[in-house]
């Protein structure tokens, strides 16, 4: 397991998260997938509205995945192509009476982040992507227009590295580091220099 090296003590959980590249075959049974959605349904909102939506495909239905994975970029397909699930994450702009709801990318990532927390309980991980062609998922997937095309996740169970080309084999292996916090957490006021 990755474990992530934290200043201060963090929740095992929460360092156990990781975004690999490499999946087994193993696929995720439909009951654990939608426990995984059921947590994602239970972050918190704007006016509780919920903005999130997704669009998942199996491996195991070609059609499906393969329609999800023509929309990646050409960095992201080599490795996503061997999750057992993709899973498009969808941002509603609008509230239900029109407005505009300018929490809603926010609030999917925070729906985003429990996903990804109950997988890792669960024994999956999971991969966020920003590299997909939005123009093109949205025309396939007939997306209406307050609804944003926001990321593409890969889930799956871990799979050996060693499966993976390069570029990826070295991203896969590398060491987990994050920004320390003097760098973005601050008390009372922004430094000028920011």
């Amino acid at each position: 397991m990755n474990h992530a090296p934290t200043t201060y003590p963090v929740h095992d959980l929460i360092r156990s998260r990781w975004s690999p590249r490499s999946y087994s075959a193993q696929p995720i049974a439909q009951d654990v997938l939608n426990q995984v959605f059921e947590a994602a349904s239970w972050a918190f909102s704007a006016m509780n509205a919920q903005p999130w939506q997704y669009i998942y495909a199996h491996k195991a239905d070609p059609p499906a995945f393969q329609k999800i994975l023509d929309t990646l970029m050409p960095g992201n397909q080599p490795w996503a192509k061997n999750a057992p699930v993709l899973i498009i994450a969808l941002a509603k702009t609008q509230f239900d009476n029109g407005q505009p709801n300018g929490a809603a990318l926010h609030d999917l990532g925070a729906a985003n982040a429990t996903l990804f927390l109950e997988a890792t309980a669960l024994g999956l991980h999971g991969h966020v992507m920003g590299g997909f062609d939005r123009e093109k998922l949205r025309r396939d997937f007939n997306l209406p227009d307050n609804v944003a095309p926001v990321a593409v996740l890969a889930l799956g169970y871990l799979g050996e590295a060693e499966q993976l080309e390069e570029p990826f084999l070295s991203r896969e292996k590398a060491a987990r580091n994050r920004k320390p916090l003097a760098e973005f957490v601050f008390h009372n006021e922004l430094p000028t220099t920011v």
